[in-house]
């Protein structure tokens, strides 16, 4: 700290001591007033002038610590701001790969993840439990416990971000592993498991987290699931409904009417029907999962069609149909992927000005076969990360 900033403190103590006529209480004043400065509680980035926008070594070495750890540098990073490596792109390169497989980077997975999956939402999901007896706080657990390190797993290995929406594997234990029907996995310890090809399970999409807080407590949600593809892996959210929007008829579900029937009535509305007809099909791929992820055949009297048919034409059938349709298009995943990573790494919204970085990362991603650590090597690379808020170049 400097004398300027020093100084004042030191007043708070002189003067709270000589009111109490305690040591500890002057001291406790002190303390107060720096645990309540902005200086404590923000991240400050101080700009010198125009002319030098980027920001300096150990602002850099902040901004990368708190984007990949969600904590202030080790000494790693400060001895390489200290010693000016960071200004190459080799030594920072190398930086970001080391942090990216230390155990602080669970935080990457926690806080990230935990906001761009919103599975978070699952600790407080109350599932009917007269409809799913099967759910327990110990089958939450494992939901969420399989997620975590699933993306862990894409982290440290950094492997391609693709297998986000499909994978031949996760992580489970005995109990999860009895809720997919996955055989010859026992124990409460999670292990890395390869899916057989009738595994029905691979992917974001198939892990019950997913498809529970994407899901009411007594029922599946094709229009929830297809808004959570749209928001998180497709990038087009669609807009917020309308209000007085009619609600489905709850009583005729699975009784004298199928769910797909119930939506193509609502579909018939003609302002709900541009919205419904792109997400309705997304979430239809995912029916065959109930509202706790697990799989069935018919919902209540009716066999489930697990087919769909896009705006564009194409159509798909089941929810490895609707994978094949997302890694279509590889692209516009990276490029949902890489303004939400963006988005978190810059604690701000992106603008027009920042377009031209999340193409030119997308585009590099691609040339790696987009692997994980290209997306975020992008971002540490890119003018709006490594300067100031309105000092990019035009």
């Amino acid at each position: 700290m400097s004398t300027s900033e020093i100084t004042p403190l030191i007043r708070l103590f002189d003067e709270a001591r000589t009111e109490t006529g305690s040591f500890q209480e002057g001291l406790s004043v002190a303390i107060q007033a720096m645990l309540v400065s902005p200086q404590f509680l923000f991240r400050f980035e101080r700009g010198r002038t125009a002319a030098t926008p980027k920001l300096t070594q150990y602002e850099l070495a902040s901004r990368l610590s708190y984007f990949l750890w969600s904590s202030m540098p080790d000494a790693d990073l400060l001895a390489a701001a200290d010693r000016g490596k960071l200004a190459s792109p080799a030594a920072l390169a190398a930086q970001v790969r080391r942090m990216l497989v230390d155990p602080k980077a669970k935080a990457l997975v926690d806080n990230f993840g935990g906001q761009w999956l919103q599975v978070r939402k699952l600790e407080s999901v109350r599932p009917d439990s007269k409809r799913f007896p099967d759910f327990d706080e110990y089958l939450r657990l494992s939901m969420t416990r399989e997620t975590d390190l699933f993306f862990g797993n894409i982290m440290r290995e950094d492997r391609s971000i693709l297998e986000f929406i499909d994978a031949d594997y996760s992580y489970l234990n005995e109990r999860l592993a009895r809720f997919y029907n996955v055989p010859n996995v026992q124990g409460p310890e999670f292990r890395k498991v390869m899916f057989a090809q009738d595994a029905h399970r691979g992917g974001l999409l198939c892990q019950a987290s997913v498809l529970t807080i994407s899901s009411y407590a007594n029922r599946t949600s094709p229009v929830l699931r297809g808004k959570w593809v749209l928001e998180n892996l497709v990038g087009s959210p669609p807009p917020p409904p309308p209000p007085d929007v009619p609600n489905l008829d709850e009583a005729k579900l699975g009784k004298t009417s199928s769910m797909r029937e119930q939506l193509e009535l609502h579909r018939k509305n003609a302002i709900c029907a541009s919205c419904h007809s792109r997400m309705d099909p997304l979430g239809f791929g995912l029916e065959n999962f109930d509202a706790i992820g697990g799989w069935r055949g018919k919902d209540g009297e009716f066999i489930i069609n697990a087919s769909g048919i896009l705006p564009d034409g194409r159509s798909f059938s089941g929810p490895q149909g609707l994978k094949t349709i997302l890694k279509s298009d590889p692209q516009a995943f990276a490029d949902t992927l890489t303004r939400k990573l963006f988005i978190y790494a810059l604690g701000r919204g992106l603008e027009p000005s920042d377009d031209g970085a999340v193409k030119a990362i997308v585009k590099n991603v691609a040339a790696d076969n987009y692997r994980f650590s290209s997306v975020i090597l992008g971002i540490v690379n890119s003018e709006p990360f490594q300067k100031r808020r309105g000092a990019t170049s035009k």
